[in-house]
């Protein structure tokens, strides 16, 4: 959590059981032979689910992400419509939300650099959404060699 009063820090949280489920849901499909549903989102080895639990939904303003990469690469963060559910196997494209967050880092650079009008357009609709939402689920999709372990991510809100 942020160590500054009136700040809440929501730390993104890899899930493992709901991104294995999703890539059984891959391998069934190969393994006979059947296609996806029309638009069904199917998990690619770089992607990965995460989870934002909102300790408090409401009164939040976003203020900023806290993306920190271990090494040279980049992360499309990705949200998703699912409402209450951790069930995501069946996810459709549409279900998708717009913008992304897009953060990477350069090698021989410190700093992680974004597209901020799209990070804070994205953080306030986040804002937005956890107002009827206790959880959020993101399509977080590592590329330049960067793996989830390398990532340590939270958004930051005015509460």
């Amino acid at each position: 959590m942020a160590a500054e009063a009136g700040l809440l820090e929501l730390p993104f949280t890899c899930d493992e059981q709901l991104t294995r489920r999703m890539r059984l849901r891959f391998q069934s499909l190969q393994q006979k032979n059947v296609r996806p549903q029309d638009g069904e989102k199917l998990l690619r080895p770089n992607e990965h689910i995460y989870r934002v639990d909102f300790i408090q939904q409401h009164k939040l303003r976003f203020l900023r992400w806290d993306m920190r990469l271990e090494r040279p690469g980049k992360v499309t963060v990705t949200g998703t419509s699912q409402h209450w559910t951790p069930d995501l196997t069946h996810l459709m494209n549409r279900q998708l939300l717009e913008p992304v967050g897009i953060f990477w880092r350069k090698l021989g650079a410190r700093e992680v650099e974004c597209n901020e009008a799209d990070a804070q357009e994205f953080g306030e609709r986040i804002a937005e959404l956890a107002q009827i939402r206790k959880v959020m689920y993101f399509l977080l999709t590592f590329t330049g060699g960067l793996e989830p372990a390398q990532l340590k991510g939270s958004i930051v809100f005015k509460a």
